[in-house]
């Protein structure tokens, strides 16, 4: 069963036109980048998955539920912005998701966080933005959820920061679960893609697999990105 499934959704504000009857399916086991200009659609969609936006038309599953209750039980959000609590402790952040997500993996946050240097005892208001960013994702990727959804996960971040983001990614997620990834940052990710999603103007220009663009246009996926969105 697809863990996201989308049926001539569509999503309005007002007049404008965030997203246009799009029919989509994710199924789990693929890390998928939904890749697209800024202001294209992208973050929308992610909200949508999470419950926090509701549909103009058309329909949403996540887990095969309409978003709510039940679906947030399965999904492990990464907002685009850092928003832990910047009063907690890195122990009292795991206290809190631990409380709140039965599938908190308590154990993988304590080994990720020793790795990092980071001391339970430290507040994340002591965190450098680089840390506190770092401290989240630990945070959403040590739930065994079943769809992982990162919104713009390596925006903003240095180098090494990015290569930490997308080393955490792959080998902290759950391998029965999709993760959707995103980004206009096509060739810093592209190495962890499974399947890529297309997405212009609210539209869906393209699904596909990493591999069958690479077979069958002989380009990478930044490559083709650049050609379909070209100024």
């Amino acid at each position: 069963m697809a863990v996201l499934e989308c049926k001539e959704l569509t999503k309005r504000y007002g007049a404008a036109q965030a997203l246009n009857h799009v029919n989509l399916q994710i199924e789990p086991g693929r890390i998928v980048g939904l890749l697209g200009p800024n202001g294209s659609g992208k973050t929308t969609l992610i909200k949508l998955a999470n419950g926090l936006l509701t549909p103009t038309e058309g329909e949403i599953l996540v887990c095969g539920n309409v978003p709510g209750r039940e679906s947030h039980a399965c999904v492990s959000y990464l907002p685009e912005r850092t928003a832990i609590p910047t009063w907690m402790s890195a122990a009292q952040l795991m206290d809190f998701y631990g409380d709140f997500y039965q599938d908190f993996r308590r154990d993988a946050a304590e080994e990720m966080l020793k790795r990092l240097e980071i001391s339970p005892r430290q507040r994340i208001k002591q965190m450098s933005k680089g840390t506190r960013e770092k401290v989240q994702l630990i945070m959403v990727m040590s739930r065994a959820a079943r769809l992982y959804l990162l919104d713009e996960p390596i925006g903003g971040v240095d180098p090494a920061t990015r290569d930490y983001i997308l080393s955490t990614i792959i080998t902290n997620y759950n391998p029965e679960a999709a993760v959707i990834i995103s980004t206009h940052l096509i060739s810093d990710v592209e190495k962890v893609l499974d399947e890529v999603v297309f997405i212009d103007k609210g539209h869906l220009v393209l699904q596909s697999s990493v591999d069958q663009i690479r077979e069958e246009k002989g380009m990478s996926v930044d490559a083709l990105f650049r050609e379909v969105f070209k100024c």
